[in-house]
């Protein structure tokens, strides 16, 4: 058994009544699909939600105010930067905060990002390909690629396949982790992680992060039981500075994920890394 690590959680999603309210209905999706108990789906507080983290050793989680497709869309939604804002201010050493990007906002969207980073101290960006069926080399996401090499963070999107969200609203699957390789071409000062592991193109996605020294992955998503082999060697060997420690709760819960991931057997140097370090050390936290 590999010591115990206070791990870094860096793709969460702020679970709260208030940051669920006014949301399209998700039922089918989360429950039926992602199997989250019903407790869970209706919101949790912020106290329950360090609780569950403490259950599971998660020292600290990345609260994403995340932009689902555009704003006026009936299945869409936007979580706002001061909701996640406020959580990090009422446990600063508990949670840190992440700005979703919506790429029809243009350069509304790109200042939107530097007041969050600069006013607010969000650590990082974050976003959804497949919510704006905007593939990650597309021109309308470049402005906000440059805006974040100039705050020297990194942002964190979404690659694999996409699942159906809303039956009225199905959308395409167009985070192939290959399109990362233009963008880490034009932009290879921009830390850029590949989220969700890269199912079904996982070997793609890594890659990816072999060829660019600036490509990273997070595991987030997908259960680590069903992780591929050729993942979990990545993480254990190669890969080891080039991975980080997810669950895109409520999608995984926190203390199952992290039993897990300690069932794989990685060795003490690779895991430490994994859950905690290469996090520390890319957000600068450390």
């Amino acid at each position: 058994m590999s010591e115990p690590i206070a791990a870094i959680d860096t793709v969460v999603n702020i679970w709260t009544k208030e940051a669920l309210a006014g949301r399209p209905d998700r039922t089918a999706f989360y429950q039926d699909k992602m199997h989250v108990d019903r407790e869970t789906f209706e919101g949790i507080s912020l106290e329950d939600t360090l609780r569950r983290m403490d259950a599971a050793n998660i020292e600290r989680a990345f609260l994403v105010a995340a932009k689902v497709g555009v704003k006026h869309h009936p299945a869409c939604y936007h979580v706002p930067y001061e909701l996640v804002a406020e959580a990090v201010r009422k446990y600063p050493h508990r949670f840190s905060a992440l700005a979703g990007l919506d790429p029809t906002e243009g350069m509304d969207g790109v200042r939107a990002l530097e007041r969050a980073v600069k006013e607010h101290g969000f650590i990082g960006a974050h976003f959804y390909p497949h919510w704006f069926e905007l593939p990650p080399d597309h021109a309308k996401w470049y402005p906000f690629y440059a805006k974040c090499v100039e705050l020297d963070i990194p942002v964190q999107l979404q690659v694999g396949q996409s699942m159906v969200y809303d039956p009225t609203y199905p959308l395409r699957s167009v985070g192939r982790p290959i399109t990362l390789d233009a963008v880490a071409c034009d932009f290879p000062e921009l830390k850029l992680i590949g989220i969700h592991v890269g199912i079904p193109w996982t070997d793609e996605m890594i890659a990816m992060a072999w060829k660019h020294r600036n490509v990273y992955i997070v595991s987030d998503a997908h259960s680590p039981k069903y992780w591929p082999q050729s993942f979990v060697r990545y993480i254990d060997s190669y890969g080891q500075d080039k991975v980080m420690f997810g669950t895109d709760f409520p999608v995984l819960q926190f203390e199952r994920t992290r039993q897990e991931v300690e069932a794989l057997g990685l060795r003490p140097g690779p895991f430490r890394k994994f859950m905690r370090d290469n996090a520390l050390k890319l957000y600068k936290l450390a």
